[in-house]
């Protein structure tokens, strides 16, 4: 697993100008079932990846906070919200909340979330590959499969299933 992720930013790169025209016309002219095609391709690639084996998206990146992340993380510590974001968060350039630092506070040793139960919406969600009108976060996935090699794995395949 650790040879796919080190050589994930590059083969992402090489991509990336063949991914960023496909997602172009996506976008223009998107297939009456993209929904249904990403959600198929979304539950196949997981039905063979263990996100415990990678976690490079906890290791490399930091997921934003909504409010009602930080309140319901807070809760779970028993912290007052204020207290959580002193001692966990930054506010960054767009002027949302994220993580003081990566790999995440909260990813342990062997891969496992600390606050798997209560994690934010955008660690619930990621890579965001089964997400309905797929075709709107376009940006957002040519991020991504240069992060985790099952999005890289679904835009492939995507590409193949359509034309």
């Amino acid at each position: 697993m650790q040879d796919i992720i080190n050589n994930l930013p590059k083969l992402a790169k090489d991509k990336h100008n063949e991914n960023k025209k496909f997602f172009a016309k996506l976008k223009k002219k998107p297939p009456k079932n993209l929904d249904y095609t990403m959600q198929e391709l979304h539950d196949q690639e997981f039905e063979k990846t263990d996100c415990l084996e990678c976690a490079n998206c906890c290791k490399t990146t930091g997921p934003l906070f909504t409010d009602k992340d930080v309140d319901r993380i807070a809760k779970h510590f028993r912290m007052k919200t204020q207290k959580f974001i002193e001692t966990y968060l930054r506010i960054d350039e767009e002027n949302d909340f994220v993580l003081k630092s990566v790999p995440c506070t909260f990813l342990g040793a062997d891969n496992y979330c600390s606050i798997y139960d209560v994690r934010p919406k955008a660690c619930r969600e990621f890579p965001h590959t089964d997400r309905k009108k797929f075709q709107q976060i376009s940006n957002l996935t040519l991020k991504n499969v240069a992060i985790c090699p099952a999005a890289f794995n679904i835009v492939e395949d995507m590409k193949k299933r359509i034309k």
